[in-house]
């Protein structure tokens, strides 16, 4: 649970501090997890990273900061099964595209069409402002709705959900191996971050994640976008947290209270233990608030 929060925290910190494109990761350690058949999670500092290696090379899901991308590229070599083929990025974040210029000067990188328009114009996210990415690390194929890459073995399907996270969020499913990468549109034991200034909604993400569960076997293994590796019941109790407390904060703006004294009041306690030090119960209250108000 430390290693996590120390996770969540330095992607956090990435997200709001400018200073933070300098930050040494010397101490970052690359952990490799065998998650089923041809696929493996990669933690390290931002996004998870997904893997297929198998007798067609590797294919990976996200690549998180520049500066780990040697260290990510040793993990691969250690897996020993040949050289990096694809890049498929789940959304535009720079904890998830950061490694993106290195890796695509040898692989092909694969998005959702938005994800190219934020990487190759700028983006302001908090206090950051974000360049346009060097030609090598935008996405050389992109897609609207779905894609399909044959390989390893299987069909691996990459399926966009608007509007969520962000306005260019994809899944990454491995049906052989029954594993699913959610990007950030899941994030394990947390409150999540929605970006509404570029097309998140709170909504949204409900509403894609209800559809996805429908899809999914009850013995399929989940990569979230940050935190721990999952299961099917988690991304259940995930959805049902996101729906208790956008109908609270719905429900209190209703009887008129300002998003303050919702704030005050705070959730209820069934949803206490989803509060953290970044994504904090008060942030979460933000963003539900502005999402409905938005919307309303």
């Amino acid at each position: 649970m430390i290693q996590w929060m120390l996770r969540v925290f330095t992607t956090a910190v990435f997200l709001v501090t400018p200073a933070f494109a300098q930050k040494d990761y010397s101490d970052v350690e690359i952990k490799t997890t065998h998650v089923a058949g041809s696929v493996y999670m990669l933690e390290g500092s931002g996004g998870n990273i997904g893997i297929s290696a198998g007798s067609d090379g590797v294919l990976m899901i996200d690549d998180q900061f520049a500066g780990l991308s040697d260290k990510i590229q040793a993990a691969i070599d250690n897996l020993k099964k040949g050289k990096l083929k694809f890049v498929l990025n789940t959304h535009w974040h720079a904890d998830h595209t950061g490694g993106n210029s290195n890796f695509g000067k040898d692989a092909l990188i694969v998005a959702h069409t938005n994800v190219r328009q934020r990487l190759s114009t700028v983006q302001k996210l908090f206090t950051r402002t974000y360049e346009p990415l060097p030609k090598e690390g935008l996405p050389v194929v992109t897609f609207d709705d779905s894609i399909s890459i044959h390989f390893n073995g299987e069909e691996i399907q990459v399926l966009h959900y608007p509007n969520g996270h962000t306005d260019g969020d994809s899944v990454v499913y491995f049906p052989t191996s029954k594993v699913i990468h959610m990007g950030d549109i899941l994030f394990a034991g947390s409150f999540p971050f929605v970006d509404l200034d570029h097309g998140g909604d709170v909504e949204g993400l409900i509403k894609n994640i209800k559809e996805i569960i429908k899809e999914l076997p009850k013995d399929v293994k989940v990569i979230p976008g940050h935190g721990s590796l999952s299961t099917l019941d988690d991304l259940k109790a995930f959805h049902k947290m996101l729906v208790g407390t956008t109908d609270f904060v719905r429900m209190q703006m209703r009887e008129g209270k300002s998003v303050d004294d919702i704030k005050k009041a705070g959730f209820p306690k069934e949803w206490e233990p989803w509060d953290g030090e970044i994504f904090s119960a008060d942030r979460w209250i933000d963003t539900i608030h502005t999402s409905l108000t938005r919307k309303k």
